[in-house]
């Protein structure tokens, strides 16, 4: 799946062991437990307070009314002054050495009950405390279920006993009204002795249950937890040892009305009819709401599908479809080959719709594009992509796709940018259609995503992580492919800006104290856990990593190694060890001992560089941004320090490799190096403090001759002194080179940090840094052309260039951009704006009321989705009042539909007074936004990071940790709130450094 992210002292439980046959493989009925750790996606910056003006605009953003929850604590009946007591016969008054005795006594019982309480190791069972270690058998307790019985199982993580095999599945949805009813035929095998199946089913109800084991068939009794998700089915006599079994569950439900499970869609078609459809998205924990399973990533099985429709719909799953049987009611009944593949539930897919499609033949592979049939011309660009990347991802993996289809489908409500559902992928519209005469931005949005989506069907489909701690083994790779495979087959999308900005945005996030290790050891349990693991670490980082590591090993290791990784695991699940141990067998050197120090602990290293004569000193220690509430670590890793100097240094023969294993290690060059760039082309991801000295050097190097590095070194550095700088003059003498710089890599890179400091600056209604912004690089903004431009890394810079000059309002910018827009609505919108200024045209327009208007009725009538979506950023930029609407109407799910929701929160966001009402929105309205995103997803955490990671007063930090902190389980425990909390600090921090200053010297 691509997304475009609990701190409660608790245990969780650990991976699943892995057998032969790759299933789990624990004592039976045991799940084994380990203490939490934690995890992020912002870059800090942060404090003075606020002034008279600033009070009156924060009490201003308060005018909605937000009261805050009230909690009441629960009292013990058994502590009431009122119990009954029996009166005494006779009255006597207790000395003062008794009064002292008696407290005394009660308060040595007290210790002792408190000592008992929280002895290490002391379990609570129905027999009391005992030690976790000790030989005697304890009773565990049981929670009860809605019938009031006891459930017989109390783990959030299913036991080890049962191994599905097999799921047929019959399901019927009426889109009338829009329920369905089913039928799940679990074909299973006992792997231990065990009295009870415990599985998972959500907001199902079941309506009748049967057994069979040999001959025996019986109605059973379904007990439900519903907590944890969880139905059992409980035997007098034990289900022995490789018993075969099936299990038979009928049931009923309603379409979910959220983004997840088996979930109603609808959309208006070119009549303005409205039309209805049922679609899937089960990733990670949702397939239990559409039928009873097994939904744990190990508990792999093959499939069998059927779903009955009304004759004018069609029906998709994963594999291809079997046969159509017309039903007496006159329904038909799609039956659909069974998998040619075991796999995890969250993969299975199936929708129900009128869709149209274009289709390929592809390497012995029907490939499918499918739209709503309005949008059908819009689905070349996505089939032509996605036929050269499968026939890239088999010949470069050497192993073929191994299903006879592959559909890609564009939903119109659907809340992830993708899911990789195998055989059936799954995209949002703007992920996946596109106009032939779209800019190549839009195109490389869609290549993008559909690469990554491809690249799943390996890394994720055919080979599994185990668990959700391990997810970065899907996402991760799935990443690192996607640039990969576009920067090999469609160069002229110029990839590697992009996975270079992605590589910054990933070190952003993990130089936060709160950040998490890639792979994460424990505290992945609940479903927030779970949802939370779909961030910037497990994705970004992931694929740095893997770019690191290639880039390391001989030529060639690497794809071997991932060969040798799918071949040997395909079909099963694993661990990151098992990827590890796989490129040690083709490397023949211990991989695991440098990548283990990149994935088990989190953060990345700072490595200094201090220089006497050819000895060159290296110092690795642990970066984090954070001033506060910092653990000061004795984190090592293995580095590979890759270094440039003065006499060669741009091309890839340059570079040369350390590898830095200790704390401090010298490196001995020849003294007549004049200075040194470490990280050539920023392929490591650890970032590099030269020392004074050293920056001066490099600094006047680039002053001297531009190109004696790199672009993506140059970018670098930009990006490098700006993390370092505690102050923010350094990073700006920087930039002084900068006067002169025309490529995109350091360009946007270094407007991109101004334009972080410049929205933290305005929130405090300061506008020192324009001033400076103008000088550096006003020219260059003033000589961007309006017209067609090819080059996709041209259209990024001017993109990035226009935006930042009309937003701060460059007479030169909006007057053009002015022009450009009337163009466009006095042609009746047929005089097309170029795609990549069309963000800019509209935002500019959006700052009129005529305009706004005219947008809002441009965004109800266009169809193609990448200028729809642009038009909304544009409406949501505008800093009125009337743009609270759109978060309104948003949250309704009306004109606005609700997966846009957080892009209309993150745009309004950016402004002074956009900001306050975003805030107080999403307070007042919170428990309706959890109700449409679950706790922890990547919609919530992209919500908390808009609202919260400007903020840089005390005040704000007290007001954002106090509503968090009443949430309760309705949110307090998120790892992005940590984040929020610990970026309002740092913002706070920058603030108190630079502000005075700042004012001052620009």
């Amino acid at each position: 799946m691509i997304e475009n992210s609990m701190f409660e002292e608790e245990s969780d439980v650990v991976d699943l062991a892995k057998d032969s046959a790759a299933f789990p493989a624990l004592e039976p009925d045991e799940v084994v437990y380990e203490p939490r750790s934690s995890r992020l996606l912002v870059r800090g910056l942060g404090e003075n307070d606020l002034d008279d003006e600033e009070e009156d605009y924060e009490s201003s953003a308060r005018l909605l009314g937000m009261s805050f929850m009230n909690r009441s604590s629960t009292h013990n009946p058994s502590s009431s002054p009122y119990n009954r007591q029996a009166p005494p016969r006779s009255c006597s008054c207790p000395s003062a050495r008794m009064l002292v005795v008696g407290v005394f006594i009660l308060v040595l019982v007290a210790s002792m009950a408190m000592v008992l309480y929280f002895l290490p190791g002391c379990t609570f069972t129905k027999a009391g405390c005992g030690k976790a270690n000790s030989s005697t058998p304890m009773e565990p307790s049981y929670p009860n279920s809605t019938n009031g019985e006891l459930f017989p199982w109390n783990e959030l993580r299913l036991p080890a006993s049962v191994r599905p095999v097999n799921y047929d599945l019959s399901l019927t949805p009426n889109l009338t009204s829009m329920t369905f009813t089913g039928r799940t035929v679990i074909n299973m095998t006992i792997l231990h002795d065990t009295k009870h199946i415990v599985l998972h089913s959500s907001e199902l109800i079941i309506t009748k249950a049967t057994f069979q084991v040999t001959y025996d068939h019986v109605e059973v009794k379904v007990l439900e937890y519903k907590p944890w998700q969880q139905i059992a089915v409980s035997f007098p006599e034990d289900l022995k040892v490789g018993q075969v079994c099936v299990l038979t569950l009928d049931y009923a439900a309603s379409l979910s009305h959220t983004y997840d499970g088996f979930y109603n869609s609808s959309y208006n078609d070119k009549t303005g009819a409205k039309r209805v459809l049922a679609a899937t998205q089960f990733e990670p924990q949702a397939a239990r709401k559409a039928f009873p399973c097994f939904d744990e990533p190990a508990f792999k099985a093959t499939f069998l599908v059927r779903i009955t429709r009304e004759p004018g719909y069609i029906t998709l799953s994963n594999m291809p479809q079997a046969k159509t049987t017309t039903l007496p009611s006159g329904l038909l009944e799609d039956e659909f080959e069974q998998t040619a593949v075991n796999m995890s539930t969250y993969l299975v897919a199936f929708i129900v719709a009128n869709f149209t499609s274009i289709t390929r033949n592809v390497s012995n592979t029907l490939v499918s594009v499918y739209s709503v049939p309005e949008k059908k011309e819009h689905t070349h660009y996505a089939l032509d992509t996605a036929s050269k990347l499968l026939h890239f991802y088999n010949t470069f993996f050497k192993i073929n796709y191994p299903l006879r289809k592959l559909d890609l489908v564009a939903i119109p409500d659907f809340l992830a940018g993708a899911m990789e559902n195998w055989g059936l992928i799954t995209f949002r519209e703007t992920s996946l259609l596109v106009g032939n005469q779209s800019s190549p931005l839009d195109k490389q949005l869609i290549a993008n995503v559909v690469a990554h989506e491809l690249a799943h069907q390996w890394f994720g489909n055919l080979v599994t992580m185990r668990w959700w701690n391990d997810l970065w083994l899907n996402e991760g790779f799935a990443t690192y492919c996607q640039y990969m495979s576009l920067m090999t087959e469609f160069p002229q999308l110029d990839l590697g800006n992009v996975f270079l900005g992605v590589r910054f945005k990933a070190m952003a996030k993990d130089s936060l104290n709160s950040s998490h290790p890639v792979s994460v050891s424990s505290q992945v349990t609940t479903p927030e856990q779970v949802s939370e693991m779909f961030d910037s670490v497990t994705y970004e980082k992931g694929a740095s990593l893997l770019l690191m590591l290639n880039t390391t090993l001989p030529d060639g290791q690497f794809r071997e190694g991932l060969m040798k990784y799918l071949d040997n695991y395909r079909g099963s699940n694993t661990v990151t060890e098992d990827l590890w141990n796989s490129l040690t067998q083709v490397a023949q050197e211990s991989v695991s001992d440098m990548m283990r120090t990149w994935t088990l602990q989190k953060g990345f290293p700072l490595v200094t560089v201090s220089r006497k004569g050819g000895h060159v000193t290296l110092t690795q220690e642990h970066f984090l941004l954070s001033a506060d509430n910092t653990t000061h670590t004795s984190s090592l890793w293995h580095i590979p320090v890759t270094y440039v100097n003065d006499s060669c240094s741009s091309a890839p023969s340059c570079r040369q490799i350390f590898t830095l294993r200790n704390k401090t290690a010298t490196l001995n060059v020849s003294d007549s190096v004049k200075w040194l760039k470490l990280n050539y082309m920023n392929t490591g991801f650890y970032i590099v403090h030269y020392g004074d000295e050293g920056w001066t050097t490099l600094i006047d190097a680039l002053k001297t001759d531009i190109n004696t590095l790199t672009a993506h070194d140059r970018a670098s550095l930009i990006h490098n002194i700006f993390s370092l700088s505690r102050s923010v003059f350094v990073f700006l003498n920087l930039l002084d080179y900068a006067t002169n710089e025309t490529e995109t890599a350091p360009l946007t890179e270094a407007l991109s940090q101004l334009s972080s400091v410049y929205r933290l600056l305005d929130k405090r209604q300061e506008q020192t840094l324009v001033a400076y912004i103008w000088g550096h690089f006003g020219q260059l903004m003033d000589s961007q052309d309006w017209g067609e431009e090819e080059s996709v890394s041209r259209q990024e810079l001017r993109s990035a260039l226009l935006e930042m000059a009309c937003s701060l309002g460059r007479q030169n910018c909006t007057d053009q951009a002015t022009a450009l827009y009337d163009q466009w609505t006095n042609s009746n919108q047929t005089k097309q704006i170029p795609g990549d200024l069309q963000r800019v045209v509209f935002s500019v327009a959006a700052q009129s009321d005529l305009g706004w208007l005219s947008l809002m009725e441009a965004y109800s009538s266009t169809t193609y989705d990448s200028e729809k979506r642009k038009i909304l950023q544009a409406l949501a930029s505008t800093q009125d009042p009337q743009s609270i609407w759109l978060m309104v109407t948003g949250l309704e799910g009306g004109i606005i539909q609700t997966q846009e929701l957080p892009l209309v929160i993150s745009t309004m966001s950016d402004g002074f007074a956009g900001h306050l009402f975003v805030w107080d929105f999403v307070k007042e309205n919170w428990d309706k936004i959890i109700e449409k995103f679950p706790v922890g997803s990547y919609p919530i955490q992209s919500i908390i990071k808009s609202t919260t990671s400007q903020f840089s007063t005390q005040t704000h930090l007290e007001e954002v940790q106090g509503f968090f902190s009443s949430l309760k389980e309705r949110g307090s425990q998120m790892r992005s709130v940590q984040e929020a909390l610990e970026t309002i600090r740092l913002n706070q921090l920058w603030m108190d450094r630079n502000l005075p200053t700042l004012r001052i010297w620009l």
